[in-house]
């Protein structure tokens, strides 16, 4: 696999998961008639989401591999919005689940995946996606461009790194 991006140096897991904050202030949970406060959205943080690029691993015409969608934020706010990402496989590729997250879903004939992230990823954390899938016994041998892993968020103040390529290695069976 190929990393590029100063975000190498976050750390991986599910560091997107908050704690749980208990009941609001001035609220007694034992009161069921109590009236219920509005409803709050957060408002967006400053954070800096970013698509760091890891390449999959090479396999064979009709094999299978996995797209790894890694995902970090380079801060200086934790994410206050669930963030999506969308995986575009390349010419002769399909998705085959089953996809981590759970929530994963892929649309337009296999050739495209999307996941949701909940709110919560921390500054220099990261979030991964884990996409297998299959290349069509027909593609050639050499390099499979046209893929690609972007990331949308109401937080995110950066675009511009957003969306990174993957390329498949396509070689012959061993």
């Amino acid at each position: 696999m190929t990393v590029g991006s100063a975000l190498v140096a976050l750390a991986a897991g599910p560091a997107w998961a908050c704690p749980d904050d208990g009941p609001a202030a001035g609220t007694d949970p034992g009161k069921e008639n109590a009236a219920a406060a509005p409803a709050v959205t957060p408002a967006p943080s400053d954070s800096d989401l970013e698509v760091v690029r890891l390449d999959p691993d090479a396999a064979a015409p009709g094999g299978t591999t996995t797209v790894h969608a890694f995902i970090g934020n380079g801060g200086p706010d934790r994410t206050a919005s669930a963030f999506t990402v969308v995986v575009t496989l390349p010419e002769g590729v399909t998705a085959e689940g089953p996809f981590f997250p759970e929530n994963c879903y892929e649309f337009q004939n296999g050739h495209r995946v999307r996941c949701t992230f909940p709110a919560g990823l921390g500054v220099f954390r990261s979030a991964t996606a884990l996409i297998p899938v299959r290349l069509a016994p027909t593609v050639p041998l050499g390099e499979l461009s046209g893929g690609y892993v972007a990331v949308r968020s109401d937080d995110d103040r950066n675009e511009a790194n957003n969306r990174q390529p993957f390329t498949i290695q396509v070689v012959q069976t061993a």
